[in-house]
């Protein structure tokens, strides 16, 4: 199961494009924390500190614990969304979901392959990944950074679906039990030629 990260995160006041540009100029990041029983909280981020917090999560679901000035405890929550300049690679915002101790919440968390599939090693086959997340429901403390599908047992024309995902304790599968994760497909077959003049150049003109 997911441990938990520490931010410290600053509230701030202002808000539009001149205001989170001026964020961005003293190395801060705009966010916004929001949740189903409190307004959105529109924060700040040290540049540095998110990107440490980024190296620890690397690419897993985890809690984050945001800490501000002058609060009583931290705010549960976990980084729903990332928002980053494809030319400069800056960070521009993050958002925040916040989430409770004591109440479930959905949340889509990456799938990781685990294994090497017989059906591509010893069939010539095929490990086709149908979908890289899956949303599950659970307690903040039965959260999974991430679900392992073992294909080491996969063979060609198999596929391993939702219904068939390892069993959590504490964690609801919300996707469709017949949804496929990953399968193992046969090679390619021999694309064949449907065009008339194609089958004509090659059989010499003859029918």
């Amino acid at each position: 199961m997911s441990t938990s990260a520490q931010l410290q995160v600053c509230a701030r006041e202002q808000t539009g494009r001149s205001a989170s540009r001026r964020l961005r100029e003293i190395n801060q990041i705009p966010a916004i924390l929001y949740g189903k029983h409190s307004e959105p909280t529109k924060l700040s981020i040290d540049s540095s500190d998110f990107r440490k917090l980024l190296k620890q999560v690397s690419g897993r679901k985890m809690i984050i614990e945001l800490s501000t000035e002058g609060a009583e405890k931290p705010s549960l929550s976990f980084l729903q969304e990332v928002q980053r300049d494809p030319i400069t690679d800056r960070y521009l915002h993050a958002d925040f979901q916040e989430i409770h101790a004591g109440e479930a919440f959905e949340v889509e968390v990456p799938v990781v392959i685990r294994g090497e599939c017989v059906g591509v090693k010893m069939q010539g086959g095929l490990l086709e990944v149908a979908t890289h997340t899956v949303r599950i429901r659970c307690l903040p403390g039965n959260l999974p950074g991430a679900i392992e599908v073992n294909v080491t047992n996969l063979n060609v024309d198999e596929t391993i679906k939702v219904a068939g995902l390892p069993a959590l304790e504490g964690v609801e599968y919300r996707d469709p039990a017949g949804q496929a994760i990953v399968s193992c497909l046969a090679g390619e077959a021999e694309e064949v030629v449907d065009d008339p003049a194609a089958v004509a150049q090659a059989t010499g003109g003859k029918k």
